[in-house]
C-alpha cells in the first residue's frame, strides 16, 4: 500500500535525537541528508570532491560539517510512515520523546505502493562488533563462520547492530556475560539484544517492547537464530526478576521508568542503559541513584551506555 513520507529539518543535534525516538514511535525508516546539498551552500563532508570553488575538505579545517567536526550543522530527516499512521500525532509525539521544547515543522508526501521496508534493509551489510561477534542481516553470508553471528532481520522494528547505541550495549553485554544468567531486553525493538544475551551463554532471556510489530519481529529473529527467549507486549504485566538489564530506548523515558527498570533487577544485579546523549548522562543516571552504582561512562559518537550494578 502507499505510504507517508514526513520531511523535516532540524538542527544536527535535535534531528539525531528525533530520528531515534521516531523509530521507536513506529517509523518504517528513517534518512538523514544535507538540506543544502546540490546547491551552492552545500558543505561537503570528508573528501566529497563537490566544493563549489574546488576545494576540499583539509583545506577547510574550521567550515562547520567538515572533518573532524561532527556533520553538518542542519540536517533533512525522511521518515517513512504507514498509510494510515496519523502524522501530526506520530510527529507531537516523537518530538516529545526527543525531548524537543515544540514539535517542529514538516510536510508530507505520498509514495506509490512499493516494497520500501525491504529496500531500506538492502542497505545493511554484516556489522563486525567485536572479534567473536558478529551481525548478519539474514539475506547476507557471515564474513567470519567461526563466529558468533548474530542473524538478523530487523523488519519495522528498530536495531539492526548499525547505531552506536546498539553496538555499546551489544560490547557492554559481551563483557559482562559469564554465561547462565536471566536477562531482560526492555524496549527491545528487532530483539537484537536480548538474541546476542542468549548466544553469549544466558540462559533466561526476556524481552519486552510497546510496539506489537517490533514483538514479533523478535519473535522471528529468535527463531533464525535458534535461541530460546520469551518477547511479550509493554501492555502485558511483567513477572522477571533479571541479573542483566538492558535498555536501550531515549533518556527522558529511561528517566520515567527509573522505578519500574529498578524493581526488575535483582540485589547485585547490572544494568546498561542507553539511546542517551553525552550531555544527558548525569540526569539519567541521577534518576537511577537511589537504586544503581554507576560505573565510568562507555562513549561512542556522542552517545553513552551507563552501567550500573543494584544495591543490595
Amino acid at each position: 500500500m502507499p505510504l507517508q513520507c514526513l520531511i523535516l529539518e532540524l538542527d544536527a543535534p535535535e534531528a539525531d535525537a528525533l530520528s531515534d525516538a521516531c523509530f521507536e514511535a513506529g517509523a518504517l525508516s528513517v534518512s538523514m541528508d544535507d538540506p543544502l546539498a546540490g546547491t551552492p551552500e552545500e558543505v561537503p563532508l570528508y573528501d566529497e570532491p563537490s566544493w563549489p570553488t574546488g576545494k576540499h575538505a583539509e583545506d577547510l579545517p574550521d567550515m562547520p560539517g567538515v572533518r573532524g567536526e561532527g556533520g553538518w550543522p542542519r540536517l533533512r530527516l525522511t521518515v517513512l510512515l504507514a498509510e494510515d499512521t496519523d502524522a501530526q500525532d506520530f510527529v507531537r509525539q516523537a518530538s516529545r520523546a526527543a525531548g524537543l521544547a515544540a514539535a517542529p515543522a514538516y510536510r508530507v508526501e505520498t509514495l506509490p505502493d512499493d516494497d520500501w521496508v525491504k529496500k531500506t534493509q538492502a542497505q545493511f551489510q554484516p556489522i563486525r562488533i567485536s572479534e567473536r561477534l558478529w551481525i548478519v542481516p539474514s539475506w547476507h553470508d557471515a564474513p567470519d563462520p567461526a563466529a558468533i553471528n548474530l542473524r538478523l532481520d530487523p523488519g519495522a522494528a528498530f536495531g539492526t547492530g548499525s547505531h552506536p547505541t546498539t553496538q555499546l550495549c551489544l560490547r557492554w553485554l559481551e563483557d559482562k556475560l559469564a554465561g547462565g544468567e536471566a536477562v531482560l531486553d526492555y524496549g527491545c525493538g528487532s530483539g537484537i539484544l536480548a538474541i546476542a544475551a542468549a548466544l553469549l551463554g544466558a540462559t533466561q532471556v526476556a524481552g519486552v517492547d510497546i510496539d506489537a510489530a517490533a514483538v514479533e519481529a523478535a519473535r522471528e529473529n529468535a527463531r533464525i537464530n535458534g535461541v530460546q527467549a520469551e518477547f511479550t507486549a509493554g501492555s502485558q504485566p511483567l513477572a522477571f526478576d533479571a541479573d542483566v538489564l538492558v535498555a536501550n530506548i531515549l533518556a527522558n523515558p529511561l528517566q520515567v521508568l527509573a522505578p519500574v527498570l529498578a524493581r526488575h533487577v535483582r540485589p547485585g544485579g547490572v544494568m546498561a542503559l542507553s539511546g542517551v546523549l553525552k550531555d544527558q548522562a548525569e540526569d539519567t543516571m541521577r534518576a537511577y541513584s537511589s537504586w544503581f552504582d554507576f560505573e565510568p561512562v562507555a562513549e561512542l559518537e556522542g552517545w553513552v551506555c551507563l552501567s550500573g550494578r543494584r544495591k543490595a
